[in-house]
């Protein structure tokens, strides 16, 4: 097994050794998910520029889906793989090998969830396909993602990450100069990106995969489903509510061109987005070793770092998007107005900073295994969300919509930090 992430560098007394370490562990976590984000975003921006407004806001609800399935899993899969640490080696192995199996039934669910929403925005049968398995393989690969990070295989995480955004944007740029950009195609190229990302896990990982597809070892998932996995997955479907009630109603309601508007302010929010999404799967085995080990004050520095890595990184995200907005128009205003643009830009800055202030403590509660705290916030915030977002679109329009998504951002910060000020007292 390889070295936990937070060992990989030589342990040395001082304040240099501590910064050095955390550079290289959010360094390397955070080069990945950029990568990814920079992928994304071309992605998107081919899309807006050279597709029409539908098209852009159906390839950015695919965005909203897979990431909701790839949280799902994570709830399913990740977070009793991240609980595996500090266990006995048998223990742990058998706990990992009911995942693997777990990890195959759990894609297929969310193939098909992805189908039946694409399906909703009228992409057609052969693009909605290629989606489907877009969002069953991205659910292997997130688990892939999760077990290596537990591992501490930090390094084989960043490889995929970058292999797939360097394939998809090489792939997508093929199709842009050559003239066959369409959402089918692009579908094939997402498609391609996505399996070759295996490549970095190694050949053991696929023959993991193949033998646990004979393996009879589910029926102890029932023991994961009932101590941690019910509480976490329950967390995270209301927590989409709260974070993306938008993105369903408003396409539903209103159509995928009119969620295009919101769409691109969340473009300009992905970078943040997706390090935030991604940072817990480095930072909760390391708070989770710690909080087992009764170091509670390690743990709160592991907080401390994250918000403060999440914190950086939006404000060069808010920098970027204000950089495109004033001096390079014409690459995203081409079918929307200035004022409307940064009345969504306004609304999702101010979600995103939530976001980044209340997740460094959902990942510290996460790692003290207390789901059903969590599933009670995501209750009281979803609702709020769900009903804000519905009456606000239905009375002033898509934009005032995100009103409601920051309102169920604003519950769930509110509620958060009682619980951790409960664990500080105790460092």
């Amino acid at each position: 097994m390889s070295a936990p992430a937070e060992q990989v560098l030589p342990v040395r007394e001082g304040w240099m050794a501590a910064v050095l370490r955390t550079s290289y562990r959010y360094g390397l976590s955070s080069l990945g998910p950029v990568a990814v984000s920079a992928a994304h975003f071309i992605a998107s921006l081919m899309f807006l520029r050279m597709l029409p407004p539908v098209e852009f806001g159906r390839f950015s609800f695919l965005l909203i889906v897979v990431p909701f399935c790839l949280g799902a899993s994570g709830s399913l899969l990740g977070a009793p793989a991240s609980l595996t640490r500090g266990k006995p080696e048998t223990v742990a192995h058998a706990e990992i090998a009911t995942l693997h199996k777990a990890s195959l039934f759990v894609s297929l669910i969310a193939g098909i969830v992805v189908t039946g929403l694409m399906f909703s925005t009228n992409a057609g049968t052969g693009t909605t396909l290629l989606f489907g398995l877009y969002g069953a393989v991205s659910v292997l690969r997130g688990f892939a993602r999760s077990l290596s990070n537990v591992h501490g295989r930090i390094e084989h995480v960043a490889a995929s990450d970058i292999l797939y955004a360097l394939l998809l944007v090489t792939g997508l740029a093929a199709l842009a100069m050559s003239g066959g950009l369409t959402m089918h195609n692009a579908a094939i190229v997402l498609v391609f990106a996505i399996v070759s990302a295996f490549l970095p896990f190694g050949a053991d990982y696929v023959r993991e995969l193949i033998g646990a597809a004979s393996s009879p070892v589910l029926r102890s998932y029932g023991t994961m489903w009932h101590e941690v996995t019910r509480w976490s997955l329950l967390g995270v479907v209301l927590t989409e509510l709260t974070a993306n009630a938008h993105a369903y109603l408003v396409t539903f309601i209103s159509g995928s061109g009119a969620f295009g508007l919101l769409a691109l302010g969340a473009l300009f929010m992905r970078p943040a987005s997706l390090v935030l999404s991604a940072l817990p799967d480095i930072d909760q085995p390391v708070m989770t070793r710690r909080i087992a080990q009764g170091d509670i004050k390690g743990a709160f520095r592991v907080v401390k770092e994250f918000r403060t890595a999440a914190m950086a990184v939006l404000a060069a995200t808010i920098i970027l998007a204000f950089a495109l907005v004033f001096w390079f128009p014409h690459l995203l205003l081409k079918n929307f107005g200035t004022p409307e643009v940064l009345w969504v830009l306004g609304f999702w800055i101010a979600i995103t900073a939530l976001r980044a202030v209340r997740t460094p403590e959902a990942v510290f509660v996460q790692a003290t295994a207390d789901y059903p705290a969590l599933a009670r916030i995501g209750a009281y915030s979803s609702v709020t969300a769900l009903a804000l977002t519905l009456a606000l679109l239905v009375a002033f329009g898509p934009i005032a919509s995100l009103g409601g998504v920051l309102a169920g951002e604003v519950v769930i910060t509110l509620m958060l930090f009682p619980l951790t000020r409960v664990w500080r007292k105790r460092a």
